[in-house]
């Protein structure tokens, strides 16, 4: 009999054993599950630059070298807007401003029936987005504020205010600390100038 109490017990230990082993892996499968839906810390510059990229912001915040394959944005000029030491070339007499909307070669500068506008310098530096607050930023992108102030003049286009207006508070947040990341720029941007100033 005893043989038969001994093997009794081995299988009973084995039994223990392999269930035992069983739940620990179904515990370390749940624990992966549970941590693959975790998502990772968010990296604000990083999501910042890549909205900032996908949006295209450069299009018209930086200044364009011209090349055989077209206007490529100068990354020495960076988001600092248009280029106040270079002089507005003069309009064409021949082309009405009402129907057709112009812009110059760099696109920085546009001109519509809303008058003559400037894309403003988002570098950190004072003459940009330097002393601005995150309220003021978010205003001014999503509210179309100038300079993100209650009471002032909207922006005006080609700004893509009603595209932005729904952006989520991360990331205006994240587009903010980018551009806060970025080397400032002195560069005092033209005022807007109204239709037929």
């Amino acid at each position: 009999m005893k043989p038969q109490l001994i093997w009794l017990c081995l299988t009973t230990a084995l039994l223990v054993t392999a269930c035992k082993d069983g739940e620990a892996k179904k515990e370390k499968e749940e624990y992966q599950i549970q941590q693959a839906g975790m998502q990772a810390p968010v990296n604000l510059k990083k999501r910042g630059e890549y909205l900032v990229n996908i949006m295209d912001c450069a299009a018209c915040h930086t200044p364009k070298t011209m090349t055989p394959q077209g206007p490529v944005p100068d990354m020495t000029r960076y988001m600092m807007g248009y280029d106040a030491a270079e002089a507005l070339p003069p309009l064409p007499d021949n082309v009405p401003i009402g129907p057709w909307a112009l812009f110059k070669g760099d696109l920085t500068a546009a001109v519509g029936p809303w008058g003559t506008s400037y894309a403003g310098n988002i570098t950190p530096d004072d003459t940009g987005i330097g002393s601005w607050t995150l309220e003021q930023f978010s205003n001014a992108i999503r509210k179309g504020m100038y300079k993100g102030l209650e009471n002032t003049r909207p922006l005006m286009p080609p700004m893509p205010t009603q595209a932005y207006k729904n952006l989520s508070d991360e990331d205006v947040k994240a587009i903010f600390t980018y551009l806060k990341s970025l080397e400032p720029i002195e560069n005092v941007v033209p005022a807007y100038t109204p239709p037929n100033a």
